[in-house]
């Protein structure tokens, strides 16, 4: 790939990966066991000059699956009726095909192999997704099956925090807490973290001497 790819493409930038933000809400932390109840995504751009940006954002519902956990404190933590018909929630096979399928047509505009989960503690959405899509037995997953990129660990790294809030808070990001808990909510400011991480480190030369670096060994 010529080194203007690799600096200005998004498939150059993550090795083939486009990377896509994604927060689930549940019924609790065991992903065999508990509820999936919502799944937003906000999958990401590049502008001309390499910098990182939020694109679309996609968010449902998601109806209990069959026999599901329903812990009364995530419940209430979250804010969530699973029962309420003004969700209009879809089946689990159902919300993740409508997520999935917009996914899947970024990930071809973009000249990107599959999508990489950017989440914040992203083993959690990562367990939740991939044990709905088995349960679904759903074949085309865009998501590699177990990378992802994790905001609290970069967000530590760059600002010494780990909680999305206050890392928001540092990062100089508008945080409103009476909307978190929220799966779209969420997500978006997970997505305003990571492209501020990612283009912070472009700005201090971090990228473009990785590139350099590239092309001294090759």
């Amino acid at each position: 790939m010529s080194h203007d790819n690799l600096l200005h493409s998004m498939a150059g930038r993550f090795r083939g990966f486009l990377p896509v933000v994604v927060d689930v809400e549940t019924a609790g932390f065991n992903a065999r066991t508990d509820a999936l109840l919502e799944v937003a995504a906000v999958t990401l751009t590049m502008d001309e000059n390499g910098y990182l940006l939020p694109d679309q954002s996609y968010a449902v519902n998601v109806e209990p699956f069959e026999g599901a956990n329903l812990e009364a404190a995530a419940l209430e933590f979250t804010g969530i009726d699973p029962h309420d018909p003004a969700r209009n929630a879809l089946s689990e096979k159902e919300a993740l095909e409508q997520i999935f399928r917009p996914i899947r047509k970024s990930v071809k505009a973009n000249g990107c192999k599959r999508a990489v989960l950017v989440g914040h503690n992203a083993s959690f959405d990562q367990g939740f997704i991939n044990e709905a899509s088995e349960r679904c037995d759903i074949k085309r997953n865009p998501f590699h099956p177990f990378s992802s990129f994790d905001t609290a660990t970069l967000a530590g790294l760059a600002f010494g925090q780990t909680v999305l809030a206050r890392a928001c808070d540092v990062a100089g990001i508008d945080f409103d807490g009476k909307k978190a808990h929220s799966a779209l909510y969420d997500t978006e400011k997970t997505a305003e973290l990571f492209c501020l991480i990612v283009n912070r480190w472009k700005d201090l030369g971090g990228w473009e001497m990785a590139i350099a670096h590239h092309y001294d060994d090759n």
